[in-house]
């Protein structure tokens, strides 16, 4: 029989956790339309330090052991590699597209988290995610426009790179408090990119109003409360569910792109977006969506943050 007091536990951190696939489908648009071109690596680095600094104020906790390099691990896979290659494909390819490749992302994350994770998929997981990919074909059908292949390409690496870091993320994080991981993967991914940046780049890019009010946005909401409630879900709810989630991002991206920048939408993309929303529907509303027990934290340190007594992490 279902368990529906675990459905019901779990409902509340699929709705919390949902916020981060709208956060970063609106990225696209702001990328797109506020931020400076020619700039991925600066664009990553002004995004995501910033962020990880604040949290690791926050928190007042810094990695111990095996966490410093599985932070730089997992910051180099979900900030550095993701960012830069989001940003990349936010400037070559229309938002709807950009965001409807990276939804792909719910196939990898039920894939890795079976293979790697030992989570068998449900049967409604997968079939969401195969209708959810279907959705995401629908759109990207002949018809749209010229669809940059470098565009693509980044997107699809990008949802490579955090599907993997995600789930590892899982396998290694258990016990650790989601905004504390936020906090070093965030920071680890930015200090990785500042050398590249200057390198590559050279000094950051000059800020104009709007763009200084893009990166705000990005950084406090599509970064610090995107990633804290991305990582909340991924101890509270198994990986594939998180991932299916992750469907929710060309929805926003899609609507931005249409409202706002008048790009085209017709009876195909009603008909994609219409199986993107029947996938997550499928895969998370399936039985035996189950919350997962948090582990007490272990293997973290205070920081030499003031001389003061130590705040304790929810």
């Amino acid at each position: 029989m279902e368990d529906k007091s675990h459905s019901g536990a779990a409902a509340p951190w699929i709705a919390l956790t949902a916020v981060a696939p709208i956060a970063w489908g609106s990225t696209y648009f702001v990328t797109r339309h506020l931020l400076p071109a020619d700039s991925p690596i600066w664009g990553a680095v002004i995004r995501c330090l910033p962020a990880g600094i604040l949290l690791l104020l926050a928190v007042r906790r810094l990695p111990r052991g095996a966490w410093w390099w599985r932070s730089a691990v997992l910051g180099a896979l979900t900030v550095g590699g993701l960012n830069v290659l989001v940003y990349v494909a936010a400037l070559r390819l229309p938002t709807s597209i950009a965001a409807t490749v990276m939804s792909t992302s719910a196939a990898a994350m039920l894939l890795m988290g079976w293979f790697v994770l030992r989570q068998r998929p449900r049967l409604a997981a997968v079939v969401g995610a195969v209708v959810g990919i279907a959705g995401v074909a629908v759109m990207m059908a002949p018809g749209f426009g010229a669809i940059d292949p470098w565009g693509v390409a980044a997107s699809v690496g990008a949802m490579l790179s955090s599907s993997l870091g995600f789930v590892l993320t899982v396998r290694w994080g258990r016990g650790v408090p989601p905004l504390t991981m936020t906090a070093w993967q965030l920071t680890a991914g930015g200090l990785l990119l500042l050398p590249f940046a200057v390198l590559v780049e050279g000094l950051p890019p000059a800020l104009d109003p709007p763009a200084a009010a893009g990166f705000v946005y990005v950084i406090l909401v599509a970064t610090v409360v995107a990633y804290g409630a991305w990582f909340t879900g991924l101890q509270r709810l198994p990986a594939g569910t998180v991932g299916l989630l992750g469907l929710l991002n060309p929805l926003t991206g899609v609507a931005l792109g249409v409202v706002v920048a008048g790009e085209p939408f017709g009876v195909v993309q009603a008909l994609g977006v219409a199986l993107v929303v029947t996938g997550v529907a499928l895969g998370v509303g399936g039985r035996r969506t189950r919350s997962v027990k948090v582990v007490p934290p272990t293997g973290i340190e205070p920081a030499t943050f003031g001389t003061g007594n130590q705040r304790s992490i929810p």
